[in-house]
This record gives C-alpha cells, sequence and structure tokens, in this order.
C-alpha cells in the first residue's frame, strides 16, 4: 500500500472532523477547510491507488 493511501485516508478523517465541527458550531470557514481536506484525501488517496496499480502491473 502507497504511502499517499494512508496519508490520504487520514486527511480525509481530519477533514470530516473538521466539517462537523464547523457545522455544529455555525463556523463557515471550519466548515469549508474540512471539505477543502476531504476533498484534497481523495485526491491523495486516488494518486495513491493509481501508483498501487501501476506497482502491481510491472512486478
Amino acid at each position: 500500500m502507497d504511502k499517499d493511501r494512508v496519508e490520504g485516508s487520514a486527511k480525509q478523517a481530519k477533514g470530516s472532523v473538521k466539517e462537523a465541527v464547523g457545522k455544529a458550531f455555525g463556523d463557515k470557514k471550519l466548515e469549508g477547510e474540512g471539505a477543502a481536506d476531504k476533498a484534497a484525501g481523495k485526491v491523495q488517496n486516488a494518486v495513491g491507488g493509481l501508483k498501487d496499480a501501476i506497482r502491481d502491473k510491472t512486478r
């Protein structure tokens, strides 16, 4: 498993927490940051998945 997949999953979790806290407290800035972190985590996770797929095909 590529490190990007691990880091991406961690960013998604962190983003979900930030987004939920932002919604709970009515903090639109924090909510937006959380959504951005989730999106970045999804992209990073996808990149890691591609790296894994390429690595598997070259073996």
